[in-house]
């Protein structure tokens, strides 16, 4: 089993050279030291997912993208989500805690209205946030559990489309990590969703993000693979009239991307 795990890490070393040497932005050493550190004790063996402008990093691999540290690829959070009934019925855990994983790299845990109930870490010298996430089923948004983390998420609308079948990943960080990120098409179209929930709220400044980054892989998606991105956007539309709402408003504030939408499903 060492020298499987040796013979592996060599093959991904190699890969990851390789995405160096053609220029790929990768992790920065900050956020690639702390997922390394959540993969080594096994967060994405156990279900997390990577979202947020963390995973549309990781894309630059997965679909050839060219990213530059403008404001559609810097961020100083790290987004995890995972299904709270798959951390139930893993029946497992993580090999240490995520509260002293994250305190070894200065985070502290951010209160919560839900005594005894912790989601979200600040960094104590930074502005960096790390925060988890689950999808909610029912009409309100509340904090529930995810056993196989032992920490707690914060549950969102709409966020079981996004982390409905990841993918693996390798990040580009030392070795390479490995990682789970959303289907690249369900997160383009997850992210004209969140754009417009995001577009009259405290988070409006992330708005113009998320409507760029579901630009940009739109148009990527909608030129390497049109199926998949007409197959997402049939999926959401299809998910009820408050989801149709919200992507319409996005998609009217982006023509360029309606139009490649509409084309992808011909």
């Amino acid at each position: 089993l060492k020298q499987a795990e040796r013979s592996r890490r060599a093959e991904r070393a190699r890969l990851v050279r390789l995405l160096r040497g053609e220029r790929f932005l990768g992790m920065d050493g900050k956020t690639g030291s702390l997922v390394a550190a959540l993969a080594k004790v096994g967060v994405f063996r156990l279900g997390g997912v990577l979202v947020g402008t963390v995973a549309f990093r990781v894309y630059e691999g997965q679909l050839g993208l060219r990213l530059s540290l403008d404001q559609t690829a810097t961020t100083n959070d790290i987004d995890i989500a995972s299904f709270e009934k798959l951390s139930l019925a893993l029946d497992d855990t993580v090999l240490q805690s995520l509260d002293e994983v994250l305190g070894d790299f200065e985070f502290t845990s951010v209160p919560s209205l839900d005594r005894g109930k912790v989601w979200r870490w600040q960094q104590r010298n930074g502005e960096s946030l790390i925060e988890f996430l689950t999808p909610s089923f029912q009409e309100s948004e509340g904090i529930r559990d995810l056993a196989a983390l032992g920490v707690s998420a914060q549950s969102l609308h709409h966020l079981n489309y996004l982390i409905a079948e990841p993918i693996p990943a390798a990040a580009v960080y030392r070795d390479g990590i490995l990682v789970r990120v959303p289907r690249p098409e369900r997160f383009a179209i997850h992210k004209l969703i969140v754009s417009d929930r995001r577009r009259n709220g405290p988070d409006r400044a992330k708005a113009t993000k998320d409507l760029m980054q579901a630009e940009l892989l739109i148009a990527i998606l909608a030129e390497d693979r049109p199926s998949d991105l007409s197959a997402a956007f049939e999926d959401a539309m299809e998910r009820g009239p408050r989801w149709r709402e919200r992507i319409g408003r996005s998609l009217e504030r982006s023509p360029v991307s309606a139009r490649l939408i509409q084309e992808s499903g011909r």
